[in-house]
């Protein structure tokens, strides 16, 4: 592992751009129709219920990234496929999230250029950051994060100023029933993005202070949380929820609705920022995630040894993941909502809460009756 630390505030800041992702710009939890910001606090409380699970793995292997422990828990062989599998993982959904990053940016304002151009620019400077190491990330996450919650608060002003926002639009409160929001919440919000922070198991033992990883994670899932649902139902407010529903970008037509004393208007370019800082976050972190879980599991030495032949790998899938973005959506909410995120988010981090717990339950029972032999 790479000998660097990130204090507590760059923690947060990564993990908080982390969750808001490409879910603060796209049409988030929509399926559960005008109770959207409902079904992702809901999603929230499963995220932090999941939380607690990898924070007490983290407690018995402080020092130990995901791959680490998970040999320790399974054994020497089993370990090493398992954390296989999490590094296919994180690698596969760091294409993802370059493909769609880059046909999002296409389809709303680069319309004439390349796919293939602008994924590889976004390699680039994720590369670039990454080879200096995850303190450079860290301190870069602690500006950027001040940047969007600056563009954040003027957007919004700018909107309530526009007279846009009208509340009648998020009523009547369960129109549909429970069943939407609860099909909604569990597990789409709750493993996407809140699940998905898993891959902050291998960051962990960067941290300069252990002990706060229980208030910044928190912080970070309730407060990231929170936003996500504010912006949900701000776009149903200004909008509706029939043209939230055929948006590719919600927020982008939210703030273009912004059209003050006929000068102040055409504010895209916020929305484009946020989705360019937030996604450039998530792609690194899955990113530098795997090349971590490749470094422990086959014993390299320097993680820049393979960071550009790594780099081609995520660029090539990026661009074959999928033919277009209906079709990439899809392949995210059929293919693998089920086979691949209740494995990897619940079934194994919960077996090796168990055995782990199982162990040290034995191990206690053992020394206390050597203590007590002893004694005698």
């Amino acid at each position: 592992m790479e000998k660097a630390k990130v204090s507590v505030i760059q923690l947060f800041a990564l993990m908080f751009l982390f969750e808001l992702g490409t879910m603060i710009v796209v049409s988030y939890g929509i399926s559960a129709k005008k109770d959207s910001w409902l079904a992702i606090l809901l999603g929230m409380f499963g995220g932090i219920a999941l939380f607690y699970i990898y924070y007490a793995l983290f407690r018995q292997y402080p020092n130990l990234p995901l791959t680490g422990y998970v040999r320790k828990i399974f054994g020497k062989y089993v370990g090493w496929i398992i954390g296989l599998l999490y590094v296919i993982y994180f690698m596969y959904v760091a294409a993802r999230g370059l493909r769609e990053f880059g046909d999002l940016l296409v389809s709303s304002t680069l319309r004439e250029t390349p796919l293939l151009a602008i994924n590889i620019l976004m390699v680039l400077v994720i590369c670039y950051v990454i080879y200096l190491g995850i303190e450079v990330l860290g301190r870069t996450a602690e500006i950027f994060i001040v940047i969007l919650i600056s563009l954040g608060i003027s957007g919004n002003i700018l909107v309530y100023l526009s007279g846009s926002v009208d509340i009648d639009n998020l009523q009547p409160f369960l129109e549909n029933g429970w069943n939407p929001v609860l099909t909604t919440a569990f597990p789409l919000t709750t493993f996407n993005p809140f699940g998905e922070a898993i891959v902050f198991t291998m960051l962990l033992p960067y941290l300069n202070r252990p002990k706060l990883v229980k208030k910044v994670w928190l912080s970070a899932v309730i407060s990231s949380g929170l936003i996500l649902s504010y912006t949900a139902s701000l776009n149903i407010a200004v909008l509706g929820v029939e043209t939230v529903e055929r948006a590719t970008f919600p927020l982008l037509s939210t703030i273009g609705r912004v059209n003050l004393f006929e000068f102040i208007q055409r504010l895209d370019v916020i929305v484009v920022y946020t989705l360019m800082i937030t996604m450039f976050f998530k792609i690194s972190i899955w990113f530098y995630c795997s090349i971590i879980g490749m470094i422990d599991l086959f014993k390299v030495k320097n993680h820049q040894h393979i960071l550009l032949p790594a780099a081609i790998i995520l660029i090539i899938l990026s661009m074959i993941i999928a033919t277009d973005y209906p079709e990439h959506i899809k392949e995210g909410l059929e293919i693998i909502q089920y086979p691949m995120h209740i494995p990897l988010f619940v079934i194994i981090p919960l077996l090796m809460l168990i055995v782990t717990l199982i162990r040290n339950r034995f191990k206690k029972k053992a020394k206390d009756e050597k203590s007590k032999s002893n004694q005698m």
